[in-house]
């Protein structure tokens, strides 16, 4: 069970990356960093419970809190971007100075 959960993390993980890489849309980038997120997250827990101990599932709240702090990061960041450049372009946000 603990194996097969692995195995599905690291291919969660690994498609999360390649999002990363290949799209330019900074929607799909973010959402590509919330698969890679929720992949950790589920081989915290699945090697949790292969050696019967629940740190994988603690440590997988504060991997939810952190995303939850991505995503509302995230949208903001896509929102400031949308409206002064009117594309969700990542290299636009180069442009934005501050």
């Amino acid at each position: 069970m603990a194996g097969e959960a692995l195995a599905l993390a690291a291919v969660l993980f690994a498609l999360g990356l390649v999002g990363l890489l290949v799209r330019r849309n900074l929607i799909f980038v973010l959402l590509s960093l919330e698969v890679m997120l929720n992949a950790a997250g589920l081989a915290f827990v699945a090697a949790g419970a292969r050696w019967g101990q629940p740190d994988g599932q603690v440590t997988f709240l504060f991997i939810l809190a952190i995303a939850a702090a991505e995503v509302a990061v995230g949208l903001a960041l896509v929102l400031r971007l949308q409206t002064a450049f009117r594309s969700l372009d990542p290299d636009a946000a180069s442009r934005l100075g501050g």
